[in-house]
């Protein structure tokens, strides 16, 4: 069974390690053996950075963000034997029968953005087929979840927010509603011209924290064709201090049930998740799938959840 996790931090995690680690081997929850393990078709990376801080100290995100692309395509070209870009749906077709891993490029966070669209058109010469709007913080494009709507009533995509979901609608770039407000959230759903997803967001019902969906969040996005890559984070599944299977399965269930078993999908977090894990890597995902198994799910879900859902988001959005 082929495996697609929809969003990982690795890259971050690799520029930034104190000891030189690169993406076949290392002590993160992702690596190139790890996934070659569980039989990866495709991983999404995500270049990420607090890009707040970073104009708050003086520096420039978009700098960052080519240099950070510059780290990934490296690692690609010194692992080209084992994983290769893919930028649509024929190189992972091209990437799987190659006996290779495919790597989608994705952004978290459109902070870098800065209000300027040829930055977006840049993006996607890059091979960035993926675009989180928002991470923690207001930018030119959206408003991140957990703001005070007395603070901020107007939570809503900018004009200039609006423009990027036309362009990334009409250049085969899949909007990510991770981290967005509430309020965005339903703005995405009302201008979408094409499925969108939360790559990486559980169910509100089950863990009330507003990174998560509500329940009429997750019936739209079911409705709107779109997927949930199920997140590993502990405080984003319970109240436990460790991310365990028993949780994730909860989530499953639940997200099954108000979106239905097209929208289940894996967006782990690792590398950006620092809690105590069950599944402690990318490796062991054979323990949900035993979990899984356990509780009834037929081979048919779990192949929905680990790949097909993702699969087909591909080939309807990126092409």
């Amino acid at each position: 069974m082929q495996l697609i996790d929809l969003h990982c931090d690795t890259i971050w995690s690799i520029e930034h390690s104190e000891n030189p680690q690169g993406l076949y081997q290392n002590d993160f929850h992702i690596d190139i053996q790890k996934l070659q393990k569980v039989n990866s078709a495709a991983q999404f990376f995500a270049l990420f950075e607090d890009w707040h801080r970073l104009i708050k100290n003086g520096k420039k995100p978009w700098e960052t963000i080519l240099e950070r692309h510059g780290i990934l395509m490296k690692q690609l070209e010194i692992n080209k034997e084992y994983i290769a870009l893919a930028t649509s749906s024929a190189d992972l077709e091209q990437n799987t029968k190659g006996g290779k891993i495919s790597a989608f490029v994705t952004v978290e966070g459109a902070d870098l953005l800065e209000g300027q669209i040829t930055r977006l058109h840049k993006l996607h010469e890059m091979g960035v087929r993926l675009i989180t709007l928002t991470w923690n913080h207001i930018n030119s494009v959206a408003f991140p979840t957990g703001l005070s709507e007395i603070d901020y009533p107007n939570q809503r995509l900018t004009a200039f927010g609006e423009e990027v979901i036309d362009y990334m609608n009409q250049n085969g770039m899949i909007v990510d509603v991770s981290h967005l407000s509430d309020q965005g959230f339903y703005h995405i759903h009302k201008i979408s011209k094409k499925p969108y997803i939360a790559s990486h967001s559980n169910a509100r019902a089950l863990c009330n924290h507003p990174r998560n969906l509500t329940d009429e969040m997750l019936k739209i996005i079911g409705k709107d064709g779109g997927i949930v890559g199920l997140n590993f984070y502990s405080a984003f599944l319970g109240r436990s201090p460790i991310s365990t299977v028993e949780d994730i399965v909860r989530h499953i269930t639940h997200i099954e049930n108000k979106a239905g078993i097209d929208a289940v999908a894996i967006g782990s977090d690792f590398d950006g998740i620092d809690c105590a894990l069950e599944i402690e890597n990318i490796g062991q995902m054979d323990k949900l799938l035993t979990a899984l198994q356990k509780i009834g799910y037929s081979d048919d879900k779990i192949e929905k959840i680990w790949y097909k859902n993702a699969r087909r988001i591909i080939n309807e959005v990126i092409g």
